[in-house]
């Protein structure tokens, strides 16, 4: 296949291409990747090694330079991670998330439609769901649950799935969608919580901690993720969503005070601060159906990969270097 992996110098776009390459060495990867704040080309180290791959720095909402490399290119599928993605700087400022996330993938189907692509996919997260209690019992949303997001990141998220399904229908786009659950492990921007924890705790800096902290969130390992992700885009039913959820809920409090002990720092370094405004209490997600279609299951458990996370942080200084401003 060749694949166009937008936003794959991001965290979980940068995770999916190392997996690809890897998982399938005969495969071309094209990635554009508008190299915002978040976006860290050493997180493609070895893909650059690899012959079939190739990064073109640009941006999903400029039409012209997307046409341009439809235009010189013929790719299989799409698969977008390009997105605007914390929640925090969406309350600040909702107009940039609104211009990637909503119109950069209406520019991306029009150009899969103009060229023929085979599968667009687009990630996005379970976000868009909002909340449940936390006392709530069973399995969580399902694909078929209502869309309630509680920000202005989730409502971007809901209003391109949205879109995307609506291309399908006057179009006939072929299309898929995945929503994961909090992705955590190595690469990821030390603004998100699990990062930022495990950075703080190490300088031994103060770790600020929204409200009663009792927000529960389930967590899927990235790598889990980039494979239900490829199996989609390869074995998926066209316009189908999937819920991608690793199955582990616990509360922020509770993970930021494991982690603190993990790397033998005290406690004390965990401060609340003012919750932000509408701040999600709880995400679970019933994954039933990939499950059964796709036979699709989270192979790292928690434990490991929060271990695996902790050493990687602590053994790569110098891929933070370039976050810590």
């Amino acid at each position: 296949m060749k694949l166009l992996v937008t936003g794959g110098a991001g965290f979980i776009g940068g995770n999916f291409i190392n997996y690809t390459l890897k998982t399938h060495p005969l495969d071309e990867i094209v990635c554009l990747d508008k190299l915002t704040y978040a976006g860290n080309l050493s997180t493609l180290a070895r893909a650059f090694a690899a012959k079939n791959f190739r990064f073109v720095k640009g941006d999903i909402a400029d039409a012209a330079a997307v046409g341009a490399l439809f235009s010189s290119e013929r790719f299989d599928a799409v698969v977008n991670f390009a997105a605007e993605s914390h929640v925090d700087r969406s309350i600040g400022g909702a107009g940039v998330f609104i211009a990637s996330n909503v119109d950069g993938v209406r520019v991306l189907l029009d150009a899969c439609n103009r060229h023929g692509v085979g599968r667009f996919h687009q990630v996005s997260t379970d976000e868009v769901y909002g909340d449940l209690p936390v006392s709530c019992v069973g399995p969580g949303f399902g694909e078929e649950s209502p869309l309630r997001p509680s920000n202005p990141y989730s409502a971007s998220k809901a209003a391109a799935d949205l879109l995307v399904m609506a291309y399908r229908r006057t179009y006939g786009t072929p299309v898929t969608v995945s929503r994961s659950s909090n992705n955590y492990g190595p690469f990821q921007h030390p603004e998100k919580f699990i990062p930022l924890v495990i950075t703080r705790a190490l300088a031994g800096e103060r770790i600020p901690l929204y409200g009663d902290g009792q927000n529960v969130r389930d967590w899927l390992y990235v790598e889990d993720n980039c494979r239900a992700v490829d199996l989609i885009v390869r074995e998926g039913r066209e316009g189908c969503i999937y819920n991608i959820g690793g199955g582990y809920g616990i509360s922020n409090i509770a993970l930021a005070r494991r982690i603190v002990g993990m790397l033998g720092r005290d406690e004390s370094l965990i401060e609340p601060v003012p919750d932000r405004p509408g701040h999600d209490r709880r995400y679970s997600l019933d994954c039933s159906f990939i499950s059964s279609g796709l036979g699709w299951k989270p192979l790292v458990p928690f434990g490991e990969g929060l271990e695996r996370t902790v050493r990687w942080y602590r053994e790569n200084g110098e891929w933070l270097k370039g976050f810590k401003n």
